[in-house]
């Protein structure tokens, strides 16, 4: 009875947004972890989780969620031909050491700033989306060389350090290189895998023998989160992404950066009031 009253609104909690999670991956070519994030950290909350790790925890079992729901929504983009591998092989690489690094960062940063960097950056993104700016650009091709490795490193720390799959940061890069949305969102969504691996390794092992982490954690990731949020999101993704191809560039757009603004409040809120 007690684990019952302990524990089931946590999985119904985790449930839900597993679910939403995985249609937004699919939506937005992103890990869902912008919505898994905040809902984690509200419910480990409500079960008494210590503020101190409740934010690594949730950062760190959405990213391990982000696996499988990188999987099911790119090979969903990548039957309708919407994934560059061209440029999954330009950024890939940058990606993945740039979540390794973020990861090991994250391990040594306070829940709150953890919470502060998740808002500012899904701000930033929200405001890009939501304004009229399809027709603003930084270049009109990703540029390559050195140049070219910087944002994709950047996103992959960044993207660690939130927790989420990269393509908040990766979308919103990409069309202001004149790549086009549905193409940005279908590559967003690999870049997702590239980010989630490392990024989970780096927690579950910089987690090690922390004395206030719940029950069936292994380092920071919470294996129970993990096994509710997981099948729902990969389940989820593939309606998302049908959905992304019935929208126009605009109404994708709007959708996205409406979503990350109510996100960004949420967490303005954890960081600096609550």
């Amino acid at each position: 009875m007690e684990f019952v009253e302990t524990y089931l609104p946590l999985i119904l909690l985790m449930l839900a947004s597993g679910l939403i999670g995985g249609l937004l991956a699919g939506l937005m070519g992103i890990g869902g972890g912008i919505v898994i994030v905040p809902v984690l950290d509200f419910a480990l909350g409500f079960v008494g989780v210590d503020p101190d790790v409740r934010m690594h925890v949730a950062v760190a079992t959405s990213l391990a969620t982000i696996i499988p729901t990188s999987i099911s929504s790119s090979r969903a983009h990548f039957r309708r031909g919407a994934v560059d591998f061209s440029l999954v092989k330009k950024w890939g690489p940058a990606i993945f050491l740039g979540a390794a690094l973020g990861s090991w960062i994250a391990a040594r940063v306070d829940g709150s700033g953890l919470a502060a960097v998740f808002a500012i950056v899904a701000l930033f993104v929200a405001v890009k989306m939501i304004l009229p700016l399809e027709k603003s650009r930084l270049a009109e091709q990703v540029p390559g060389g050195v140049a070219g490795v910087v944002p994709p490193g950047i996103i992959g720390i960044i993207s660690a350090l939130m927790g989420i799959g990269g393509g908040a940061l990766s979308v919103t890069t990409l069309t202001l290189f004149n790549v086009p949305i549905h193409r940005a969102v279908g590559s967003s969504a690999f870049f997702g895998l590239l980010i989630a691996v490392p990024g989970t390794i780096g927690f579950m092992l910089t987690g090690q023998g922390h004395a206030l982490l719940p029950p069936g954690s292994v380092g920071f990731v919470n294996v129970i989160g993990f096994a509710v949020l997981s099948p729902a999101t990969f389940l989820a993704a593939p309606l998302g992404a049908r959905i992304a191809h019935a929208l126009s560039q605009r109404q994708l757009s709007m959708t996205f950066g409406s979503f990350l603004m109510i996100v960004a409040a949420r967490m303005l809120y954890r960081a600096f009031i609550s």
